[in-house]
Order: structure tokens, then sequence, then C-alpha cells
């Protein structure tokens, strides 16, 4: 059997060629009918094809300095840092370091290394909420793509998180990606020529997984999917087929999954917080897409746990706690406290008549399908008068939806999905509408409650006194709720603290930022306080863009009001990121769900949060009933548990029925209300509870169990720990970035000023003309002045992070270098130069030090068994003392100690000149065999390195190479001079 082998391109990847008037770098994929080129020192956005047989293209050498482009002692720091911050081909084994825009933890990578040990990549990445799976399967993707065993990609996601992928895609990895939902597919279709599909095996899209399951697409898109899939929220794709909700949709999103795994040769990305709901059947299929051994294999079994291992990482907080020890930002801490109020005699009162009503229509109830429907109305109107007094107005004038029910079950079932908070339902992004309580009589536009011959006299006129009564509470005088947030807010204000107030219902959210806004902004308030609230009304972009003009600068470049107050629904409980803008979450109203109060404080408690310590504060009524029963028996046990355990545990599949049980007990024991009843809870609910409580147990034992022996221990962090080390410093520290990006700017008119907080801030309005346009590209025309640098890994929207491939720090590097090579700029425009004569008491001896840029030929093995040729580039620092034609090459450390040597005299410029002139044509007598020599011990080095991280990943090695490519470039050539002891003249 032989392979078609494509002819041999006629320059080497690597090789320097001359073109349309510039120098440009050959780059793989390149032929010889089309060159893949990227301008010398230029960007990924600048890459270009050429037609040689079209266009005059001839070899080409990197031209020498001149002599006299002499620079002060920052110089050769300044043009070293430009360029290696500049690198998009980094020569170390993780090919995609080079071109992201984030600094992975060393936990990160395990999935990372996972990744590389498979042929076909499939893994299921389980770790906690906001230690960073986006991060971990993004990097997987970005690496797959860089080294070419991946052409395309498509996220699945919800809807509601679609942008938010989009954004951290391009943001962190520079990657573009389409979105395809009901909103953006008209206009694709029209944008796409006729017969052609959507979707291109080598595109990148975020795809809706709701959208794209419908009959109507879902065959175009598995013929044209790309060949890398990452799978958001997967536990939502195989629901328990048991539960009351979702099951349909869970079925058809787990046959699009199905059908995408029965391709071998597709990449598949499973991400999830919540893998096992404490039900082993999903969690089965779940593993059966990546192996279908998973299916089935005992775990008990040694070979079962190592089959295991191969497919699925999960991780707790405190199991990566030490990889934040070197000041990257995640809470030490989550400071979780209950926060009890008494509720106003008018209030209890109507809680005692709901309970009264609701007793007497349950019990009243004509057959099964009647009584589920009451008792389903009358928990909505129970819950939702806890909520608000709004929630309760808006209930009491909808219709039920169970009374569109045929049977009990489908009763329960709408009375689940509307009411409860299910386990297997992932709605409650948009369930946040108020269930509705009017049976059997519909509600008119008016409000006003009219009945039918089922609903008489009597008790339409008691629902139109227990709306209006409600209707009466509104307001912190009788909602003794209210006024207790807002006094709970004011603190967390006054403590520097950013809340989020998450709330059930739409109803209540508005009204409760109603109140914040019209209470914490009265007037004479010294502070004004910024409130905004967020619900499902709002498409997913529109939410978005509320939070952004909450958090961002204003039209004028203002900064946005550091007291601030997000009220939201559980539309934001999932996926959205907040930790760059609030600190605390207030839970207002109790969810029936432990794992959604989880999913709440993971929107702040999450890598990338400034703050040390976050707060978690849940509001409860200690007279009402339904939070007694909500607390004793679901949120207070779960975080026993937590706490105990390490863990976040599901709730147990016996929950849904035995809060029925409670709830129950509850509604139908006697006239009395539960609140005034002693004991009610010891008495009456122990069975029930126990037995809840035995079942929680034993599931949080086995989780612990499970997670032990679950625990991915094939890879040791330490074993990349080093390789990553190494990768950064090629790549630039951090301390290196900010000392570069400070003294560009200042040396450009930046005026940068340190700031109490860390980092500094500076002026874009002087810098030069291109540089300016920017920082505007990258922060957007309206960001705030002066910009805010950060000495951190991530940044608030509109300012910087101190890293090397934050887009404003890529920006002055690129300019920096761009204006180093080009003679043609301004002087004030060119910090850095590339040669330069420094007196400095550092040396004893003449020292001269060469910044030296290596490309390499980097010859990886594929998957298929195949080897690809990319391109690596590094930049080295060599120095040797005495005269160029005799030179004493010094060890790498004592060459890189000349960046920090300090000027203590000036020499002539004529001298100066004249030296550098004859240390360059030094290059062409010896200096440049040496250059050679080193070239190939780098090679050695990277082909080494690439070696280890292959091993510990047990990938394969067969045809891994490193081959230099063509001569160093010399970028710079700076002499270092003794100090004169005696001053008498200017070289003396």
């Amino acid at each position: 059997m032989t392979t078609a082998v494509p002819p041999a391109p006629k320059y080497a990847v690597g090789s320097l060629v001359h073109a349309r008037g510039r120098e440009w770098v050959v780059l793989p994929d390149s032929s010889e009918e089309l060159l893949v080129l990227r301008p010398l020192g230029g960007a990924d956005v600048d890459i270009a094809g050429v037609l040689p047989g079209l266009e005059t293209v001839v070899p080409a050498t990197f031209a020498p300095p001149t002599p006299s482009d002499l620079g002060d002692q920052h110089t050769a720091g300044l043009l070293r840092t430009a360029l290696r911050i500049g690198f998009r081909a980094g020569a170390g084994p993780f090919r995609s370091l080079a071109s992201i825009a984030v600094d992975p933890r060393p936990y990160q990578l395990v999935p990372l290394m996972m990744a590389l040990r498979q042929d076909t990549v499939r893994l299921l990445i389980a770790d906690d909420v906001g230690i960073g799976k986006t991060v971990e399967s993004g990097l997987i993707a970005a690496e797959l793509l860089a080294q070419g065993d991946a052409r395309g990609l498509v996220v699945l996601c919800s809807p509601a998180l679609a942008e938010q992928w989009r954004s951290e895609l391009h943001g962190k990895f520079g990657i573009d990606a389409r979105l395809v939902l009901p909103a953006t597919i008209g206009r694709l279709e029209r944008e796409t020529p006729y017969g052609q599909s959507v979707f291109r095996q080598d595109g990148v899209y975020v795809v809706s997984t709701d959208f794209i399951k419908s009959p109507r697409h879902r065959e175009d898109f598995l013929r044209n999917c790309p060949d890398l899939v990452i799978v958001d929220e997967a536990h939502t794709c195989v629901a328990d087929g048991t539960a009351l909700t979702s099951a349909r949709t869970s079925q058809q999103r787990y046959g699009l999954l199905r059908a995408l795994a029965n391709d071998p040769a597709r990449h598949l990305l499973l991400v999830t917080a919540t893998p096992h709901s404490g039900k082993e059947e999903p969690f089965r299929r779940l593993l059966g897409l990546l192996d279908p051994r998973l299916a089935t294999v005992s775990f008990d079994t040694r070979a079962g746990r190592e089959l295991l291992a191969q497919f699925f990482v999960q991780r707790r907080r405190a199991d990566i706690r030490e990889d934040f020890q070197d000041g990257a930002h995640f809470p030490s801490t989550r400071d979780s406290a209950e926060v009890a109020y008494t509720l106003h005699r008018d209030y209890r009162a109507l809680l005692g008549e709901v309970l009264a009503y609701a007793r007497e229509t349950v019990r009243s109830a004509d057959g099964a399908l009647q009584q589920r429907q009451r008792w389903w109305s009358t928990l909505a109107l129970l819950r939702t008068l806890s909520s608000s007094p709004a929630a309760a107005v808006r209930s009491l004038n909808t219709r039920a939806g169970v009374q569109e029910a045929d049977t009990a079950d489908e009763a329960d079932r709408t009375g689940q999905s509307t009411v409860s908070d299910p386990a297997d339902s992932d709605s409650a992004r948009s369930a946040d509408e108020v269930p509705g309580s009017l049976l059997p009589a519909a509600a008119p536009a008016d409000g006003e409650i009219i009945g039918d011959e089922a609903l008489g006299d009597g008790e339409k006129a008691r629902l139109v006194a227990m709306a209006e009564a409600a209707g009466k509470l509104a307001g912190p005088t009788r909602d003794v709720k209210l006024k207790k947030l807002v006094a709970t807010v004011a603190d967390l204000l006054d403590a520097g603290y950013r809340p989020i107030v998450f709330c059930r219902y739409i109803a209540t959210s508005d009204y409760v930022a109603g109140h914040l806004a019209k209470v914490l902004n009265k007037k004479g308030t010294e502070h004004p306080v910024a409130v905004a609230s967020i619900t499902g009304e709002l498409s997913p972009d529109m939410r978005l863009n509320r939070i952004a003009e909450m958090t961002g600068a204003d039209e004028n470049g203002d900064p946005a009001p550091e007291r601030r107050v997000l009220v939201a629904t559980d539309c934001l409980s999932e996926g959205v990121n907040l930790q760059e803008s609030f600190d605390a979450v207030v839970h207002y109203d109790l969810a029936w769900n432990p794992t959604r109060h989880e999913q709440r404080e993971g929107r702040v408690d999450r890598f990338g949060q400034r703050t040390d310590t976050v707060k978690a504060l849940t509001l409860y009524g200690a007279d009402n009933p339904v939070d007694d029963v909500v607390l004793k028996v679901l949120l207070r046990k779960h975080e026993q548990i937590r706490r105990a355990t390490g863990i976040s545990v599901p709730v147990p599949q016996q929950a849904e029925s035995a809060m029925q049980a409670v709830f129950e007990e509850l509604i139908l024991r006697g006239e009395t209300p539960a609140f005034e009843q002693e004991g009610l809870f010891e008495r009456d609910q122990v069975p029930v509870a126990e037995q809840l409580e035995i079942a929680w147990e034993s599931s949080a034992e086995r989780e612990k169990a499970s997670r032990s022996r679950y625990a991915q221990n094939t890879i040791k962090k330490e074993e990349v720990a080093a390789e990553v080390t190494r990768i950064r410093a090629a790549l630039g520290t951090g301390e290196e970035v900010m000392e570069f990006t400070r003294r560009a700017l200042g040396a450009l008119r930046g005026v940068p000023a340190d700031r109490k907080q860390g980092g500094f801030t500076a002026h874009t309005d002087a810098l030069p003309q291109g540089l300016r346009d920017a920082v505007t590209a990258a922060l957007g025309p309206r960001h705030p002045r002066p910009v805010v640098f950060h000495d951190a890994p991530s940044a608030p929207r509109g300012e910087v992070a101190l890293t090397r491939t934050d887009p404003v720090v890529a920006a002055t590097a690129r300019f920096v270098l761009d204006t180093a090579l080009d003679e043609k700029f301004p002087d004030w425009q060119r910090p850095a130069r590339r040669c330069g004569v420094v007196r400095t008491s550092a040396v004893r001896r003449p020292t001269t030090m060469l910044l030296v840029r290596h490309r390499f030929q980097l010859h990886l093995p594929t998957r298929d068994g195949g080897v690809r040729t990319q391109l690596a580039e590094d930049a080295r620092v060599v120095a040797f003392q005495g005269r160029p034609e005799a030179p004493q090459w010094l060890p790498e450390e004592e060459a890189l100690a000349l960046l920090d040597a300090r000027a203590t005299g000036n020499s002539d410029p004529g001298f100066a000149t004249d030296h550098i002139a004859g240390i360059l044509a030094a290059l062409d007598t010896g200096l440049m065999d040496e250059l050679r020599t080193r070239s190939q011990a780098a090679a050695k080095e990277l082909e080494a390195s690439h070696h280890r991280v292959r091993t510990a990943a047990k990938a394969r090695l067969a045809g891994l190479r490193a081959v230099p490519q063509g001569d160093p470039d010399v970028l710079g050539v700076f002499l270092y001079r003794p100090a004169a002891t005696i001053q008498l003249g200017a070289d003396a």
C-alpha cells in the first residue's frame, strides 16, 4: 500500500523569503503552488497566501543591525521581551500556550495530558463548579487544533450560554466561532451558497443543543460536524429515563450524542460539574459515550478503575487549592451564614389563611386528578407567597398549568416542572415565571378573578381577598423579608462587597430590585448604588448586555460604580461568570434543590475572583413553615454533608417523594397553622426525614468512595510542572511582562502611575497612533481612562491583565518590535534599539551580548502514525568576553544577568558605532559558527522537552525530531564596557 505524497515545497518551513516588498517566514501547509507566509515579526492575523507562479518570491536573509542605531541600557531588555511576547509559534511541547490568553494552572493541564495519550480524545471532565472546566476543555481544543490533530470544533450548549462560550473561545484561546441558534440560522443559511451546509468540517461553531437535535437540522449537522465536539452540561443529555421531567428532551439529546460518538475518529469532550446525580444509570450512559465498556464494567475491580481513569477526571476545590499559593486569584474561603427574620403579623395571618385554604381544597377534591391539580396549585401559592407579595399576587391571577392535565401523572409532571426544582431538570435558566394557582377559572387581562360554574362566589371572594391582602404586604413595612434584605445588602456594601441577590421568580426579582434601588438611593445618599434586575424575560444576549452596562464604563468612559447590586433569577445561576464584578451571593428565596445554591454561589466563588473571602448568605423566615421544611430537610443537611466530606452530594432520588410527604404533613395536618404547632417536625416528620437522611448519607459515602477510586492519579501535576515553567520562562515571566509594559508605555508617553492595589494605570491618548488604535480595538472605544493594568492573570472588562497574551500587552510588544526593526519611525516611538554600548560596573572586561532568534522545523508524530512538520521559534541571549576574533563564551545565566546591568557612564557615539561594526563583521568570520552550534544544542533541548512530555502522557514518539532551520537571526548586538576608574573623558 502506498500513500500519495504532495510535492515538496521549494522553501522549507521556517525559511525566510522576500515578497510584496517585505520579509516573510514560510509556514506549514505551504506547497510549491501556494506559500503560506507570516510577516517576519508579525502576528497570525497578518498571515497571507502567496502564489509563486504569479508573484515574485526570492530567498531572504535577516538584515543585521545598523551600527549607528544605538539605544540606552534598557534597550536590550525591551527588545528581548518584545520578541518573546510576540512569539506565536512557541518551541515548547504545549504548542498552543504561545497563542492563548490564559495562564493555566498546573492542575488544568492534567486533562490535556490525558488527551495527549489518546489517539481519539474521549474525556469526561467533571471538576467542581468554578475551578476551570471551560479552560481545561478549551486548552485541549486549542492544542488539538494547533497540532493539527483536529480540523474544526463545535461546542454544544444551552442557548443561554452560547454567547459566553463564543466570548471565552475568542478572548482566551484566539478561536473565532460562529453562533448557530434559532435567532442566527436564517442569516447563516442566507450567507451559505445554495445546496451547501451551514456547517463545514474545518469550521468552528457554538451550537444550541436543543436547536440542532431537531429533525430538520440533525442529519445535516451529523453529516458535516467537525471532528472535535465539546458538550457543555453533559449531564442534561442523559437524565434518568424514569424521571418525570425532561425525559423526552434528554432522550433526543442523548440520541444526538450517541450518533456523534458512533464516529470512531471524532474527539468528544463531555463537561459537567454534576456527572453523577445519585443515579447510576444516567452516569453509565454518559460514560458509555466515551467507551462502550464503561457502560457495564465494574468499578470495584482494579481493571475497571484503570479503564475509567483513561477517560474520567474529577477534582474537588480542596484538591487544587495548592495550585493557587502564588497569588493567582482564587478565593481562599467562602463565608456562609443564615440570616433569619420573623414574619410581620399580617404576613403570618395571610400565610395561615393560605394554609387553611390549601387543606380545604385538597381534602375536598373529587378524584385523584383533581386532588393532584389542587395539590400543585396550592403548593405554588404557598411557595410564591413565601417568595414575595408580588409573586403571590401574580400567582393568584394566573391560571394553574396543571389545569390542562388529563391524568394525575400528567398533573405531577407539570407541577414538578413548574413548582419544584427537580434535580434532573435543566430548565431553571428560563423557568422563573410565577406558577399559577388559579383553579379552574382563568384570569382576564384586567387581573380580576372571575369564576365559572366550578368556582363558587364564596371561593371567588376568598381568592380575591387573598390577592388584595398579598398586595397590601408589599414594601419593607409589612414585608420583613425585604426589610431584612435591605439591611443585609447595606452591610455588604459598607464592607466593600458587591452582592448578587438570587430570587426564584421574575416578579420577585423585579419587586426586590425596585425597592432596593429606591431605599439605597434615597435623597441625600452620599454613595449611590447601581441596581439592576436580570430575569428569564430577557434573552441571553440582553442579559449579558445588561451586566455589561452595569459593570462597564459609561458612554463617557467613566468607570462603573463600585457600589452595585445585581438582582437575578436562576437564569444566571449556571454558566455566566460574574466573579470579575461581584463577590457575594444572597439567597433571597430558598431553592428546593441544594445544587441550585451551589450553582448560584459558584458564579462568584471561582477562578479569577479577586476577593479572598466571598460571602454567601441565606435568608429564611424563622416562623415560615415552608422555609423550615426546605432548610431542615434539604439545605442544612446538604451543607452538613459538604462540610464533613468536602463533596457537594446531589439530592438522592428519594428527595422528591420525601419533600412531598413533608409538605403533605404541613398542608393536610390540622386546622392550626404549622408555625404555631410546637414540635411539628420532631414529632411528625421524623420517619420521612430520617429515611431521606439515611439515603443521603449513604449516597455521600458512596460518592466519597467513588471520588477516591475515580481520582485521576495516573498523571501527576509534578510531571508537567517543570515543562510548564520552562515554557513560561521562554515566553516571558509575569515580572518581565509587567516591567516591559510599564517601561515601554512610559517611553511612549503613556505616563504610567503605580496603584496601591498593585499594577499601574496609563494614559492612552498620547500614545503613537498605531498603538492607540490597537488599544481601542482591544478595549473598546469607551474604555475607562486612564487604563488600569492589573498584575494578575485576569482583569475586568475594559482593563488589562499583565500577561503576555493580553491584547493590549501583545499590541505593545508588537509595536516595540516593529519600530525597533524599522528606523523610519521617529526616535521617540522607538523605545527599543538593536544596538548599544553601555558603561557598567557589572563587567570587568569588555563583554558582548547577542540577542538571537532560532527557528526550528518540529517534526511531530501524528495519531494516524504519520509525521507533521511545524514551525517553532525561540529567543536566546548569548554573551562572550574579549575580542570577537577570540571570544570567551559565558554561561547562559551570566549572559542573562547583563540584561539587569545599570549604566554608570556614557559612550561616545562614534566610538560605539565603530565597536558595533567590528562585532558585526565578526559574524561572518567566526561568531556565526558558534551560533549555529548553539542552534543545534537548542534543537536537542527542544526535542528532549517534547520527548519528556510525550513520555509522561504515553503519547507517540516515533518520528519526533527538532531541526534548526537556517542560520539564527541576530536581532541585537550590545557591548558592555567596564566603568572607568578615573573619568578622563567620554570613553576613558
